[in-house]
């Protein structure tokens, strides 16, 4: 049996350590046990739990690695700024999010794209709210957290945000899920990246690093990824999460949306996004995918992690057997690089189509 866990603050005002005008995070903060990754991976790959129910640990970064991430919020954030800018343009260009527009981010990569975004379209006088909520792959989008939104604001208005696309898993979930609700939330996913050409609306196609992915919670309001475990979360309440006050010394979110925010635009962005690019993106994306399932005879698609920022989290989070990038000299991928030196992990230089990186997960199931 899972230690006992024990709320920790109210999860109805919850906003991490982010402004509270920012955002409201409809998780429930608690103090959760975490587990050594190589048992959460053998234990997700053997079928005997859903990584849902886990959180592995996620130890502050060693100095070099935290000097990549400053390295990579200098050198994107600007391009970030401008492709937030992008974003809202669209979204107040809208017939139904052009006056008022509640912004539903996916916990947690989403989250500081939602702060980012609720600040922009404020300033094009659209009336932003933003909410921060759950959704897990084969378990579906938080129904409470949705029926808490529904209660305040016309579902009509809310659109679902995230920081990227990988492979398109969390777009189809999010179909899936309220399909099976009668909230009347549409189906409506804005990214900043997508890659996988799967999105309704994004800034660009482009695989670049955002740099909020590079970390972990110390740059996503000091919150866990959300964690759906009977003996946590009950009937009425919102999905789990882990809140790691200890970490607060480190913690770099209202640092990273400040620099985000005061960066210099680049004079040449991002490659815009349309139906057209993303259609060609969701064509290279597929193409990879059957290529690698291929090429190392794998038969479940979610070992393999493609994008900058899914490969990240996989080096962070899973136990990595083989870590891909499109040219080894790439600035965008010196993190990957500097992870996977750390753990071991052989590198390959490849065609990566629509990515820059991507990072193939051991098999330790059996």
């Amino acid at each position: 049996m899972p230690p006992a866990a024990t709320i920790t603050t109210d999860s109805r005002t919850f906003s991490g350590s982010y402004d509270p005008s920012d955002v409201t995070i409809l998780l429930k903060p608690m103090a959760i046990a975490t587990i050594d990754v190589g048992k959460k991976e053998r234990m997700i790959q053997s079928g005997s739990r859903h990584y849902s129910e886990m959180l592995a640990t996620e130890p502050v970064p060693d100095e070099r690695y935290l000097t990549l991430y400053h390295n990579a919020r200098a050198r994107n954030a600007g391009r970030l700024r401008l492709d937030i800018a992008t974003l809202a343009r669209a979204v107040a260009a809208r017939a139904a999010t052009g006056r008022t527009c509640v912004i539903i981010s996916l916990a947690r990569a989403g989250t500081p794209v939602g702060v980012l975004l609720k600040r922009a379209l404020g300033r094009m006088s659209v009336e932003a709210h933003h909410y921060s909520i759950s959704i897990i792959r084969d378990r579906g989008i938080d129904q409470n957290a949705l029926r808490h939104i529904a209660a305040r604001h016309d579902p009509d208005t809310a659109i679902f945000v995230d920081g990227w696309t990988g492979k398109g898993a969390i777009k189809r979930e999010l179909v899936r899920s309220l399909a099976e609700d009668h909230l009347g939330f549409p189906t409506f996913l804005a990214v900043v990246a997508d890659p996988a050409g799967c999105a309704d609306l994004a800034a660009t196609v482009d695989d670049y690093v955002i740099p909020s992915g590079l970390l972990n919670g110390i740059v996503s309001g000091l919150i866990s990824r959300s964690v759906l475990r009977h003996d946590l979360v009950g009937p009425t309440d919102f999905h789990a999460c882990h809140y790691p006050t200890a970490d607060a010394a480190d913690d770099l979110t209202r640092d990273f949306i400040r620099d985000v925010e005061g960066a210099d635009v680049p004079e040449i962005g991002s490659t815009p996004w349309s139906p057209s690019t993303a259609a060609r993106a969701n064509v290279r994306s597929r193409a990879l995918m059957t290529a690698m399932m291929a090429e190392f005879a794998i038969q479940d698609p979610n070992r393999i992690k493609p994008g900058i920022a899914e490969a990240t989290r996989a080096m962070l989070r899973r136990v990595p057997e083989m870590l891909f990038v499109r040219d080894l000299d790439d600035p965008e991928t010196k993190h990957l690089l500097h992870l996977a030196a750390k753990l071991d992990v052989p590198i390959r230089e490849r065609e990566l189509h629509a990515y820059r990186a991507a990072t193939l997960i051991g098999d330790v199931g059996r």
